[in-house]
């Protein structure tokens, strides 16, 4: 199977269906495990970007929240929140089959603080720059909620090394 191709497939059906221009499949050893097209206009639901469909799908189908072993096919470079989502997943490699400047000039999204143009910059800035209004109620006890986890947790902090 043409796994680029079956993405492609996927997000221009989507767009038959009324929906965004985008879609995910992910791979482990040959076969797909998991994909979605987007589903944000169709559900109503900002967050449900192909990406975050379809790793949710592949976790909760491996039974784990990481998907090692696996390739993510994307439609489009990743957007910071899909990113996110993709880093916490951890598959093997991610495939991305246009960037966005390729696809800028034919996407228009209505959303308040989002242009193709500005938004990713926005994440490089300090919080307290961004066009998204911020602001920080520093809370001790916000901070318990991490020792107490911490301490559920054997009382020592675990990092993965790559």
């Amino acid at each position: 199977m043409d796994f680029a191709q079956r993405t492609i497939d996927l997000a221009r059906a989507n767009v038959d269906e009324g929906g965004r221009p985008f879609a995910t499949v992910i791979v482990r050893d040959g076969a797909v495990i998991a994909e979605s097209a987007n589903r944000v206009a169709q559900t109503h639901d900002p967050t449900a970007h192909a990406e975050v469909l379809a790793i949710r799908e592949a976790c909760t189908r491996l039974g784990t929240e990481q998907l090692t072993g696996c390739t993510a096919y994307v439609l489009a470079q990743p957007c910071p929140m899909c990113l996110g989502a993709l880093y916490y997943c951890s598959p093997d490699e991610v495939v991305f089959l246009t960037e966005r400047d390729a696809y800028e000039p034919y996407y228009v999204d209505d959303r308040r603080y989002f242009e193709l143009s500005t938004f990713y910059d926005e994440f490089a800035k300090p919080w307290q720059e961004r066009r998204l209004p911020m602001r920080h109620a520093p809370q001790d006890a916000a901070v318990d909620v991490y020792r107490h986890w911490n301490t559920r947790n054997g009382g020592h902090r675990t990092v993965t090394l790559v």
